[in-house]
């Protein structure tokens, strides 16, 4: 089988020095390191000169080495068609002898005589080896031979084969004799080719010697096959066997080696079509080639090494004239890694070097202006991470509390409307209530720090919310504190929750109060505020817009740093136990938050504190819509009423609200069983009031099963907290809302509302109030 083309490869005698190049680099690049600027650039610059030049003289051996080998392969297909040349002028001169033995053969009348009178003659016999003469039939008549043991009867066979080939020429094989024959017939009448007299058969052999001679003329040895046996070969006796195994019984064409040589093989066969067939293998060796690349490998090296100095010298030179300007810059660099940003630097000149002098004149200065600023916006970030983490931690705290008070709230109204105000019971009913709305109140803050508060967002002027709230803020303000109000003209609009806004600036009142137990001064003002990127600078939580500020100054005895980091926390407080539940300032985070405001705090001890929110401002138009009161939930119904709830008692709870109020009631746990009761009740199904967290299916999933069934169902739904998303949103504004812990008088203004299609409050805005 032909083999893939070899790739000539040389011994390098240079191998040891090699490897030590190999090691002094890698003991370089481990040192590199540790060195100066300067002698790393000198070694990195020699090392890549020496790189490049030794890669340019590796291609350069390359593709001599290639040309070596294209010229090896080119020159033992050179040696097949000079033997081809010859085998042709040897069958020509054979051709011409038996022309004429077979004309004396013909004269003869066959005699077997002339066999051996032609053999005997030096002149008819020079270069020929075999004289053959047969009858008309193929039955030897006379042989002549310089192989005393070719015998007639093998002649007989191999002119057989030859004939039934029907060729002239051809290649005889005896007993690892091999013969260059040609084969002449004779006739009676020549000129017609009538009457077949005989054969004369000429032949010459190929022996060693003259494989030899062949050989030498090509440069090459030759190797004659018959199948996979060797017949005649070139080389000497003991590879013979190996040669065997080498070569094998197939056309050879490539790489072989043989002992310690290696040899190039190019196969030709001499009898095609005939098996097993004779067939000539030349191998060109490598040894004059390898001998000839070796050389070139000395002088490359010899190049090499001298470019490399050369280089080096150069590299040398340049480097120095070019680092030394930047070991000024170096002790800058380290100057400022100690703190030190008065390090002088020497910046002559216009080259590149001078200016990154220059230009890191000019950063040292940023960073030194910038460190303040980097550390505050490391603690900013620390600080937007715990609040959320704590956010998440009470929204879901928030979740599950409602639950319980939504139980104790009701039930507790439930006694009341049972019990008479002269009962004894009463009184600890009443103080039920007022304990589960105080702790409502708080789970209202703990979701309004982490944003999962339920807003109504309408178009607000600021101001007019401000002056609104003027009698209560007066006298949440003691007497001794002087109070400022300072309002900007034309201030912008913008979208916010109005009751959550009041609730903000409630909070901010009262703490600034509580900060100024001697006495101070509180402000409070508005502006428009346009933030661009100085500005945000100042401000690092601020992006870049525009916004509605309401600020909140006091004059109190202010906050360290500690402080100031924990006050959005919630339950952190710095008033006495029992005096603060630590919740105003945190919810106060969250609804800014919620509005997609910010929120800026700047404080000293001894200097008061000013906190500042940032609300987008928007084009839209003021929202004058007036709040009706709702329906009153006292009125008997008889609609039917589908409540979905997966808590029991809270399902337990509102399915006596809505039964008391008259109307008729179908409770499912979870959004799978309601969906069974529609399907079997149909549109005997007026309103549905459902949770919207729910297993097995949610509450929104459950509306979106029922609309092609009942397409005009009312849909309230209800849950301890939503989050802030836009399907939550959408939500929101398509359906009525009641937000856990609900009374029994909200539960049924919702529902009456949602019967009746009137405009309502949102419960949320009520709950606030009840």
């Amino acid at each position: 089988m032909p083999q893939a083309r070899p790739i000539l490869r040389i011994p390098q005698a240079n191998s040891l020095v090699q490897k030590r190049i190999n090691w002094v680099t890698r003991l370089l690049l481990e040192k590199q390191a540790n060195l100066q600027f300067r002698t790393k650039l000198l070694l990195s610059l020699v090392l890549i000169t020496a790189g490049l030049t030794f890669a340019t003289l590796l291609v350069v051996r390359h593709t001599a080495e290639l040309q070596a080998e294209r010229q090896i392969e080119q020159d033992a297909r050179n040696a097949l068609l000079t033997f081809q040349v010859v085998e042709n002028q040897n069958q020509a001169l054979l051709s011409r002898k038996a022309d004429l033995l077979a004309m004396l053969a013909f004269m003869r009348n066959g005699d077997a005589t002339t066999i051996q009178e032609v053999s005997q003659d030096p002149w008819q016999s020079d270069e020929c080896d075999l004289f053959v003469l047969a009858d008309h039939k193929g039955k030897i008549t006379a042989l002549h031979t310089t192989i005393p043991n070719l015998s007639a009867a093998s002649a007989e066979e191999m002119l057989r084969r030859s004939r039934k080939e029907g060729s002239g020429a051809g290649w005889w094989l005896s007993d690892r004799h091999l013969y260059q024959v040609v084969l002449q017939p004779f006739y009676e009448d020549e000129r017609l080719k009538n009457h077949l007299l005989g054969t004369v058969v000429v032949g010459r052999e190929v022996d060693a010697k003259r494989a030899k001679d062949l050989g030498r003329i090509s440069s090459t040895d030759l190797v004659f096959r018959s199948g996979d046996d060797i017949v005649v070969n070139t080389l000497p006796l003991i590879n013979e066997l190996e040669l065997t195994s080498q070569l094998g019984a197939q056309a050879v064409h490539g790489q072989v080696h043989i002992g310690n040589k290696k040899f190039f093989a190019s196969s030709a066969e001499l009898t095609p079509g005939v098996h097993p067939g004779i067939s000539l293998t030349v191998l060109k060796s490598y040894d004059e080639a390898t001998a000839s690349l070796g050389r070139l490998n000395h002088v490359l090296q010899g190049l090499g090494l001298i470019a490399v100095l050369a280089g080096g010298a150069l590299v040398f030179a340049v480097s120095d004239a070019f680092t030394r300007p930047l070991a000024n810059l170096v002790k800058g660099v380290r100057a400022v890694e100690q703190g030190d940003f008065a390090y002088p630097l020497d910046t002559p000149g216009r080259d590149e070097v001078a200016q990154v002098t220059r230009a890191f004149e000019k950063m040292r200065r940023t960073l030194q202006s910038n460190d303040a600023q980097r550390q505050q916006l490391e603690d900013q970030l620390r600080q937007a991470q715990k609040m959320d983490a704590l956010g998440r931690l009470a929204g879901g705290v928030a979740h599950d509390f409602n639950n319980l008070l939504t139980v104790i709230k009701g039930h507790s109204d439930l006694l009341l409307t049972r019990l008479e105000r002269g009962d004894p019971a009463y009184g600890s009913s009443e103080q039920i209530r007022k304990t589960a709305d105080r702790a409502a109140s708080l789970t209202r803050q703990l979701l309004a720090f982490s944003r999962r508060q339920v807003l109504q967002p309408k178009i607000l002027d600021v101001n007019a919310l401000i002056v609104e709230m003027g009698k209560l803020l007066s006298r949440l303000i003691r007497e001794d504190i002087e109070f400022l109000l300072r309002l900007g003209e034309s201030l912008g609009r913008v979208k916010a929750d109005p009751g959550q806004i009041e609730q903000v600036l409630l909070n901010l009142t009262v703490n600034a109060c509580d900060a100024m137990a001697q006495g101070g001064r509180l402000t409070i003002e508005t502006q428009n505020v346009v933030v661009d990127e100085e500005y945000a600078q100042s401000r690092p939580s601020i992006q870049p817009g525009h916004y509605v500020m309401l600020a909140v100054s006091d004059t109190g005895h202010g906050m360290d740093a500690a402080t100031k980091a924990r006050i959005f926390e919630p339950f952190f407080t710095t008033k006495e136990s029992g005096k603060g539940t630590g919740l105003g300032l945190a919810s106060v985070y969250g609804v800014v938050m919620q509005s997609d405001g910010f929120i800026w705090v700047d404080t000293e001890p001894g200097n008061g504190s000013r906190f500042e929110i940032y609300l987008p401002r928007v084009r839209e138009h003021l929202d004058h819509s007036t709040i009706e009161n709702a329906i009153g939930g006292s009125a008997r119904r008889s609609e039917t009423v589908l409540l979905v709830e997966d808590e029991e008692e809270v399902r337990t709870l509102a399915s006596e609200f809505l039964r008391a109020a008259g109307y008729r009631v179908f409770v499912a746990q979870d959004g799978a069983e309601g969906l069974k009761i529609v399907e079997r009740m149909g549109k005997t199904i007026d309103v549905l009031v459902t949770d919207v967290v729910m297993p097995k299916m949610s509450g929104p999933e459950l509306v979106k099963r029922l609309n092609p069934l009942l397409p005009d169902l009312k849909i309230v739904y209800m849950s301890g907290y939503i989050e802030q998303n836009e399907e939550c949103r959408k939500l929101l504004e398509e359906s009525l809302y009641l937000q856990k812990p609900f009374s029994r008088d909200m539960l049924l203004r919702l529902v009456s509302q949602a019967l009746w299609n009137k405009p309502f409050a949102h419960p949320i805005a009520q709950a606030s109030k009840d």
